[in-house]
Parts: structure tokens; C-alpha cells; sequence
């Protein structure tokens, strides 16, 4: 199972009142609601192996390179050394580093990769992977990864939360877009993202999107059906994708998760012990976690509760 961790904590922080707190006044819903969440997927999939997948970089200088307004929306301001850092809410920011001690206190593997994103971490993990795996994320883009053959699914938690979580394989995915998983990263490059800073080929929806890969297939195959005037794609969709030339020439990449991320691959097993006791305990106590401690030390089988 690999945890699009940032996914998940962003959730947790808009979903689980703020009002948690510790005893100091840090807010702690974002942690506490991140601890739930790995509970419940593990006492609901019941996974022999288990990442959380980290963004060591949110905005990949690779991906800027080619087109500058990824998530260009979402810099806060860019530090001193040249950094750019995320737009995140104070009383979120404030818990991502106790999350993180959490996680590895627990001895729950924290994964990240130089210049990349979760994202390309969860595509490379998933690549190499010699067992099925369960992707659990918000985020549509690793619907790339569903593949049947392999066993990869995806935990979709955007719509139904994480306990009633839609998994999505090449069945469920093409009933929901009418593409094949193959393709899904040909029609999110059509389509674009608004969130992410991808415009997508202006006029050219996901209905539009999905019709022109059923018809043609890939999206070299569509650009070249746009430029035959001899084929029946309609003249106004045909100039739609040829004005978007420069668009399309490099979005693939930016689109594309990344299967070649600088991971470092290591024991990933469920832990069968807490790493750090002593770190764990303090952090319970300091943080105030109570049932979501319990709970989530019962779902990982790791002994007395804390």
C-alpha cells in the first residue's frame, strides 16, 4: 500500500475539526486524522507492506522547465535561497513535521525522492513492485497507474473519504471515463487541470477529451488525425489541438508520473514493532493523540497500546 501522504494530511486537516489541540495549543487534527485514516485502510485492505510517500519537492524544477505555470498558483513565496515554498495553511504547516516523527517513530517507511513529487515516488514503488499494490490518494493523475495485469488499483479518496474509498481498477476506470488506464494520461494532458496550472487544449473537455481516444487512440495519433485533413475529426476540434501545439509537446511529460525516481528501496514490510518506543510514547503524550494512538498501534498489530 502507498500513501500519497500529503493527500492524505490535507484531508485529515479539512475533514477532522480544528478544535483538536494539544495541551500547548498546537492543533492537531491534521495529525490525529492522518493516524485514523492509516488505521482504517490498514484494518480495511490489509496490506503486507506500507509506504508513506513524500513530496520531497511539490513543484519538480523538470516539470516548472517545460511548463512554468505548474502550480504556480500555490507559491507562497520564494525564500532566501531560491525555494519555493507551498502555499499551506499555518495550522497545517505547524504538524507536518510531527506527522512526520509519527510516521517514523512507528517505524511506518517515509519515502521521498530528490526533485520529485509523491506522486513519481508512488509511480516508481509501484513499477517495481513484485506484489499487488493499492495507491490510496486524492488525486485522479495516478489513475495512470491501474493495471489489471499487475494488480495496481487505486484507493480513490476524493469523493467518499477514506472508509468508504472508491477503488478504481481498469474496470471501474473505464466505466467512469470511458478510456482505457492506459490512456488516462493522454486525456488528462487533453483535458488540463486548472488546479495543477495545465490548461489542457482550450475548448476540449473530458467528454471531448474521452471521444477523440476512443476514436484515435494515443495523443500521437490524435495530433495526427488533426493534421490529415482527410480524417472526420470536426474541423473545429481539428484547430482546437493544432493551435495547442506548444502545449502538447511538452505536457506528456509534465503529466506522465515519473517510474524512474531516485527512490531509495528498503524494508517496507507492516512494522511488526514500534521503532522508536521512547520517541512514540513522547510524541503521544506531548501531542495528546489518545484513541487515534490506540487505534492506529491496534491496526498495525504493534502491542500494548499506547
Amino acid at each position: 500500500m502507498l500513501l500519497d501522504t500529503a493527500s492524505l494530511y490535507f484531508r485529515a486537516f479539512f475533514g477532522v475539526p480544528d478544535t483538536m489541540k494539544a495541551a500547548d495549543g498546537t492543533p492537531t487534527n491534521a495529525i490525529r486524522g492522518l493516524l485514523d485514516f492509516i488505521a482504517r485502510l490498514v484494518e480495511n485492505h490489509r496490506p503486507t507492506h506500507l509506504v508513506a510517500c513524500w513530496d520531497d519537492n511539490w513543484r519538480p524544477s523538470w516539470r516548472v522547465a517545460l511548463i512554468p505555470s505548474y502550480k504556480a498558483q500555490r507559491v507562497e513565496y520564494v525564500s532566501p535561497k531560491g525555494d519555493q515554498v507551498e502555499d499551506v495553511p499555518d495550522r497545517l504547516e505547524v504538524q507536518v513535521p510531527y506527522i512526520r516523527a509519527c510516521l517514523d517513530a512507528l517505524g511506518i517507511a517515509i519515502v521521498g525522492a530528490a526533485d520529485h513529487e509523491a506522486d513519481d515516488v508512488i509511480g516508481t514503488l509501484s513499477h517495481q513492485a513484485t506484489m499487488p499494490v493499492d495507491v490510496v490518494t486524492g488525486d485522479r493523475d495516478l489513475f495512470q497507474l491501474i493495471d489489471d495485469s499487475r494488480g495496481i488499483r487505486v484507493v480513490y479518496t476524493a469523493a467518499k473519504g477514506v472508509g468508504r474509498a472508491d477503488v478504481y481498477d481498469e474496470k471501474a476506470l473505464l466505466a467512469k471515463y470511458e478510456i482505457p488506464a492506459n490512456r488516462y494520461a493522454d486525456f488528462a494532458t487533453l483535458r488540463g487541470d486548472a488546479s495543477d496550472g495545465l490548461p489542457g487544449v482550450k475548448g476540449i473537455g473530458e467528454k471531448t477529451a474521452a471521444s477523440l481516444i476512443t476514436s484515435y487512440g494515443d495523443l500521437d495519433s490524435i495530433r495526427a488525425a488533426a493534421a490529415d485533413p482527410s480524417t472526420p475529426m470536426a474541423a473545429g476540434v481539428k484547430r482546437k489541438i493544432l493551435d495547442a501545439a506548444d502545449y502538447l509537446d511538452v505536457a506528456p511529460k509534465v503529466v506522465a508520473v515519473a517510474k524512474d525516481a531516485p527512490v531509495t528501496i528498503a524494508n517496507f514490510q507492516i512494522p511488526r514493532q514500534v521503532h522508536d518506543p521512547e520517541k512514540w510514547l513522547d510524541l503521544v503524550e506531548l501531542l495528546e493523540l489518545r484513541t487515534s494512538a490506540q487505534r492506529v498501534m491496534s491496526a498495525l498489530n504493534l502491542g500494548p497500546k499506547a
